[in-house]
């Protein structure tokens, strides 16, 4: 098993003994969704900690997607709660860029692309290619096209 998994499980126990309600669903549902995955398509398998860090993202996603929904609904206890599953996901997560280290790696990226010959819409693809091993689930991917369109653009 992986240490990141084990540490969910032994986490998920201490929240139940402490009767943590929150702690305890959120981690129960996350496990869920990590089982879910290592048996989805045609033989079982256990996941590595980058497969499972990568399903705890999606999960947390999920969460602040869902909040944003509650929230335009006008339902903000639901939004709230929603909020912190995200925040006890975020922990599992690695800690995320600011704004300024994400500018930072795609500058130097966009340089690396037009460098390399790629202009106009294949920048795009070029500079994305680039970065996303250096962010590597520190920035979510929305945030950071955006930001390399805005480099682009300015470029």
């Amino acid at each position: 098993m992986t240490t990141l998994k084990n540490r969910l499980q032994e986490d998920l126990t201490a929240a139940i003994r402490s009767r943590d309600e929150l702690r305890s669903s959120t981690l129960r549902l996350t496990l869920t969704a990590i089982t879910k995955e290592e048996v989805s398509g045609t033989s079982a398998r256990e996941l590595s900690d980058d497969e499972v860090q990568k399903v705890i993202a999606r999960e947390a996603k999920k969460r602040r997607e869902s909040a944003d929904a509650f929230e335009q609904g006008g339902r903000t206890e639901s939004a709230a709660r929603e909020r912190a599953e995200g925040e006890v996901l975020a922990e599992y997560l690695p800690k995320q860029l600011s704004d300024e280290e994400l500018a930072a790696i795609v500058d130097e990226a966009v340089k690396e692309a037009v460098a390399g010959g790629a202009e106009g819409p294949r920048a795009m693809g070029a500079v994305m290619k680039i970065v996303n091993p250096k962010i590597a689930g520190r920035a979510e991917g929305g945030r950071v096209a955006a930001e390399v369109k805005k480099r682009l653009a300015a470029g």
